[in-house]
């Protein structure tokens, strides 16, 4: 088969997947670490130690149990992705929401009697939308190393469907007669979470020192 063709069609369930789960772990994350920092009190409290206690769970074993103890369709793929990186971007978002919320600005804001709803979305969530960005890209690189890893478990995108890791795993055995279907693969991995951390690095200044 043309590897060429496979590696578009597995660019599909890689990135697709990926994006999906990033993009909902950090929704996830930053609206409750937002919202946590502002309202504080029992609420930040109970849902830090327990955020804190998931996140102790190490993050591979809890994909291969799921994975394995479920199925590994597409949604299952997407929700285990987006709850094992979750936590993670709750207390990124609320360790850097913290910080704002107690600047001065927004003791203004609370002082005219604006709303948790203000506060969140006019006053911190524009100060920190650089790092958080930054997050988003980070965990989109983890995210696509860990869902490769759980495909050339077997663990995965499942046949007839293929994304990257699969693809080295179902041609590794070839590797001394086909070595390129499984080099061009782990080359498209390499490439997509090198850009993707370039891209990050050259976020618009503008953008990235907007806390400051």
């Amino acid at each position: 088969r043309d590897v060429f063709s496979r590696i578009l069609m597995g660019a599909r369930f890689t990135v697709g997947i990926s994006l999906a789960a990033v993009t909902l772990a950090c929704f996830i994350g930053v609206t409750l670490g937002m919202i946590a920092a502002v309202i504080g009190g029992v609420f930040d409290q109970v849902l830090s130690r327990f955020l804190d206690a998931f996140n102790s769970i190490p993050s591979k074993l809890f994909g291969l149990v799921v994975v394995a103890a479920v199925g590994s369709s597409i949604p299952v793929l997407i929700l285990t992705l987006t709850a094992i990186y979750a936590p993670g971007s709750y207390r990124f978002t609320r360790a850097l929401a913290v910080n704002i919320n107690t600047m001065d600005f927004v003791t203004v804001a609370r002082a005219r009697g604006e709303g948790t709803i203000y506060l969140i979305w006019e006053e911190i969530l524009p100060n920190i939308l650089g790092p958080v960005l930054a997050d988003f890209g980070l965990r989109f690189v983890f995210i696509v190393l860990l869902l490769s890893g759980l495909s050339f478990l077997g663990l995965g995108v499942l046949p007839p469907n293929a994304d990257w890791g699969a693809l080295v795993k179902e041609n590794i055995s070839g590797l001394p007669f086909a070595a390129p279907a499984v080099i061009y693969p782990s080359i498209a991995i390499a490439s997509l979470t090198i850009s993707v951390n370039m891209m990050i690095d050259n976020l618009p200044k503008k953008i990235r020192d907007r806390e400051n």
